[in-house]
């Protein structure tokens, strides 16, 4: 086995997570931007609805994200 090749897809795997975690900041950055209220503070406050909607985003982010990159690694 060609253990370059190991390498090279577990850099490849990597990035491709921070890839991930710099769209999920940057949609939670652009759903508190465009909604009149601030959402840290609706999560503080314990609004279920609030987090709903932001760990949809985030479920919704990963698996786009996530299936372009591991269809990369094919």
């Amino acid at each position: 086995m060609d253990w370059m090749i190991v390498v090279y897809n577990f850099v490849y795997a990597i990035l491709g997570c921070a890839v991930t975690l710099g769209f999920m900041a940057f949609g939670y950055y652009l759903f508190d931007r465009i909604t009149p209220f601030n959402t840290h503070d609706e999560l503080a406050k314990g609004n279920q609805a609030v987090g709903t909607v932001v760990a949809a985003i985030f479920v919704g982010l990963g698996i786009a994200v996530g299936l372009v990159i591991g269809m990369g690694l094919n």
